[in-house]
């Protein structure tokens, strides 16, 4: 199995991770500049693991500079760097700060077009509201760039369709397996076979059953088993789709 996003090195001993639950490969999001170093120095160290570097939204105010920026720059050359992100509009924690996240949005939006490297989504609007997914569509849409993830997809329909008619693939966390995600369980049955991805965003949102806990890549088997069974596939069947798919958009190399 392929975990398509986790933060690898906020687990209190990465290593221990790799393998279990039948973890093959995974992505290490690096969405600071410290947090890329620390994906790439795992990435290094375990041919398992790749490393994405980026900017998340919730950062961007206290630290976008030129200098983050360049640094960014560079080390989206390093050859274990798969992706770009996650970048994103967040309104959840970082309320009114929408403009600035989307100048660095936009730019790591244009970093992932240059690279020729997928672009790693992050969506969370305030509670109640879709100013953060209504502006992401806008974005995407706007920078028009075809090699994309919404991550922890949200189930919102404006931003499940601009992402879809863009070509990106579309990724479901833990929090597909909550009892009132009706929302994100409908666009899970929505998503084109060949654009789904599993992911765990460890040490964050655990899945049933084990929700409340902190997270662990091994853990994407289980939103895998839960997607499986939305989708009327066998966990074998589901498990070849996603991996497939993860494959390809990351342009990982098979096991």
């Amino acid at each position: 199995m392929i975990d398509t996003h986790c933060h690898l090195d906020m687990l209190e001993d990465p290593a221990s991770a790799l393998g279990e639950l039948g973890l093959t490969q995974l992505v290490s999001i690096g969405a600071s500049v410290q947090h890329a170093h620390n994906a790439i120095a795992l990435a290094e160290g375990h041919p398992e693991v790749f490393a994405s570097v980026g900017l998340h939204p919730t950062d961007v105010k206290d630290s976008d500079s030129p200098e983050t920026r360049a640094e960014l720059e560079a080390l989206s050359l390093h050859p274990r760097v798969v992706a770009i992100g996650e970048s994103g509009l967040d309104d959840y924690w970082a309320h009114d700060q929408l403009g600035v996240q989307r100048e660095a949005f936009l730019w790591q939006l244009d970093l992932g077009r240059r690279r020729d490297l997928p672009v790693i989504v992050h969506t969370r609007d305030a509670p109640g509201g879709e100013r953060a997914s209504q502006g992401c569509a806008e974005i995407i849409k706007e920078a028009n760039w075809t090699r994309g993830i919404l991550h922890c997809c949200n189930g919102h329909a404006g931003l499940l369709r601009a992402a879809l008619d863009l070509g990106w693939s579309v990724s479901f966390a833990g929090n597909l397996t909550y009892k009132n995600a009706h929302a994100i369980q409908e666009a899970a049955r929505f998503v084109p076979m060949d654009r789904l991805l599993v992911e765990t965003d460890a040490p964050f949102l655990a899945p049933v059953p084990r929700r409340g806990k902190p997270n662990r890549p091994g853990y994407v088997r289980y939103t895998l088993q839960f997607l499986a069974a939305l989708r009327g596939l066998s966990e074998q069947e589901a498990e070849a789709i996603t991996d497939a798919n993860a494959r390809a958009v990351y342009r990982l190399p098979l096991t």
